[in-house]
């Protein structure tokens, strides 16, 4: 089998006409597939139908339910079209000469013989444009279990290319300072945790001096080849970071599932799009930074515990390009648990609705291109979306106990479902044709989670800081419902309203649109609620379980300490 010394040295050197890698081709392919275009371009032209459709005056109902939907929809249409040219733009490809050139020259194949290192990529020196280059590999930790971080410091200390891994840990764990040492990494430990995460690795580069650093949490496990898939860029000298995806290994849950999938339309297809405007955001983990631009933003940002997009929007303030290339290089974790999920979306929408609301991309005062304002506008605003749910689910009981209805139409049901496919149905088959299935855990957690972002909001507009959790962090069990309860009352409401509107249409002799709505989203916050329940059921008895190993424990050393001093005595006897 072939060494990775052997494949240096067999593979030919590229030249100046061969721009394209093997690995990078599948990438452009993928966000340039005819099929996926086309399907864009029916989900936009069927999103456009439906607010011609929703825009009629002759279709206008009852002001109330009407303006809810219409407020809603344009979040949504808004958001949608967006969406649609960014995923449109992901063909280009930031993988140029610059960068082919530099990843051809970037080890010393003179000093790994002299060296006799060809067995140890670990400790090849890197070069860019003929300068050794010094990297720092940068672990966050805060709490997560001691095998997590095992992982990811086996994997990333023996990433190709000679650099320096250090554990920043502010969990302040003394098994934590001992692991690293038994692993060959450096640990940090500071005094207090301001700044959270961000002020973490602030901390973390005012000890340390490498040209370039990468940031991984504690539970993403890089490949060996993250490095030499990511340091060639920086040969070009405007770039400030290289964003690689988040890919999830642990896609064994309803909620995990969920989570996961919903990231993944994003981390292949809409952050490539972003490339092409200069727009592609950090996203905190899986990304290595050039020094000498985040020191001319003065660090991380870290007065918001979104510091990832914050310190991207400040670097593109600044002039700095940013690269990302949907090429897996490190997997780790997605929430498993209702908790777990319910606290990295609240402060992921905490930190987009802190930039609608004080840093707005679109104002004079932002040194930004339009497409960039554009795309940060995209950005901040984008949770709004999940509490457009909201509004939308209230529409139906408005019309079942008060008569209220949000569409005045004179079409008939069939001609009424053709437009509301136009946009939803389609929106699905895309989601259908970029994930591979129907993944109806995405439409779950989509529907359910605008207590979430409704709080976010609520926080964002009161100046509210909201505490630093780490994503799957260890603890004791907590029932998922003490995190979802505006849920829970939602779907009792919801069943309440069904059973009212099934009465009331069995008196009109006709089951109404709005029946069938109101029915469907309590059939989906009840499998919410299901999923919850089932959860729950798992925990309390991993809990138990936990428990009786922990008195078998205390029971096994209490009758050891019984025994010991009367061995002592014996012996003294004899």
């Amino acid at each position: 089998m072939a060494t990775t010394f052997d494949r240096l040295v067999i593979e030919p050197r590229r030249t100046e006409s061969d721009r394209i890698t093997p690995t990078s081709r599948p990438e452009s392919e993928e966000a340039q597939s005819p099929s996926l275009l086309l399907l864009v371009l029916l989900a936009s032209t069927g999103i456009l139908v439906y607010a011609v459709f929703l825009l009629n005056p002759a279709n206008r109902g009852d002001w109330l339910p009407y303006s809810m939907v219409m407020l809603a929809e344009t979040v949504l249409i808004g958001h949608a079209l967006l969406s649609m040219w960014t995923v449109m733009s992901s063909g280009h490809n930031p993988r140029n000469f610059a960068f082919h050139l530099a990843q051809d020259r970037l080890y010393d194949l003179t000093e790994i013989i002299r060296d006799k290192a060809e067995k140890r990529p670990q400790d090849w020196r890197m070069y860019l444009q003929e300068w050794p280059v010094d990297i720092d590999v940068y672990i966050t930790t805060y709490g997560e279990d001691l095998d997590t971080i095992r992982k990811t410091v086996t994997a990333a200390v023996a990433m190709h290319g000679r650099h320096d891994t250090y554990v920043l840990d502010d969990g302040r764990s003394d098994e934590v300072r001992d692991l690293a040492a038994q692993l060959g990494a450096r640990y940090i430990r500071r005094l207090s945790s301001n700044g959270a995460k961000a002020g973490n690795v602030n901390h973390a580069l005012s000890l340390t001096r490498g040209d370039f650093f990468v940031v991984l949490d504690a539970d993403f496990v890089p490949l060996p080849t993250f490095l030499h898939e990511t340091v060639p860029f920086f040969a070009s000298d405007d770039v400030a970071f290289v964003q690689t995806p988040q890919t999830y290994g642990n896609m064994n849950s309803v909620i995990s599932r969920g989570a996961g999938y919903m990231q993944a339309v994003f981390y292949r297809f809409v952050q490539p799009g972003r490339n092409r405007f200069n727009a592609a955001f950090c996203v905190g983990t899986n990304v290595i930074f050039r020094r000498a631009a985040i020191d001319s933003v003065g660090g991380i940002y870290s007065d918001s515990k979104s510091e990832d997009v914050w310190t991207s929007l400040m670097l593109h303030e600044k002039g700095w390009r940013t690269v990302y290339i949907p090429t897996t290089l490190a997997v780790g974790d997605t929430p498993e648990t209702v908790e777990a999920y319910t606290k990295q979306q609240l402060r992921w929408a905490t930190g987009g609705f802190e930039i609608m609301l004080t840093h707005n991309p679109l104002s004079p005062k932002r040194k930004l291109t339009m497409d960039q304002r554009l795309q940060y506008t995209v950005t901040a605003t984008h949770y709004l979306t999940g509490i457009a749910p909201l509004l939308l689910l209230l529409v139906p009981p408005l019309q079942i106990y008060f008569n209220l209805t949000p569409m005045n139409l004179t079409l008939t049901t069939g001609e009424w479902l053709l437009f509301y496919a136009g946009f939803y149905v389609m929106q699905i088959v895309l989601a259908f044709y970029t994930l591979g299935s129907f993944r109806w855990e995405v439409l779950l957690l989509a529907s359910v989670s605008f207590p979430i972002y409704t709080r976010a909001l609520v926080n964002a507009i009161f100046r509210k800081d909201q505490k630093w959790h780490v994503t799957g962090q260890k603890g004791a069990y907590r029932s998922p419902f003490a995190f979802m309860m505006p849920q829970v009352l939602f779907f009792v409401f919801l069943l309440l309203t069904t059973v009212v509107g099934v009465w009331k249409d069995l008196s009109n002799g006709y089951f109404s649109l709005a029946l069938a709505w109101n029915a469907t989203n309590t059939l989906i916050l009840g499998g919410f609620v299901v999923t919850a329940w089932k959860e729950g059921h798992r925990g309390r008895l991993a809990a138990q379980a936990e428990r009786r190993r922990d008195a078998r424990r205390s029971s096994t050393t209490g009758r050891d300490e019984a025994a010991a001093p009367q061995t002592a005595s014996t012996g003294g006897v004899a």
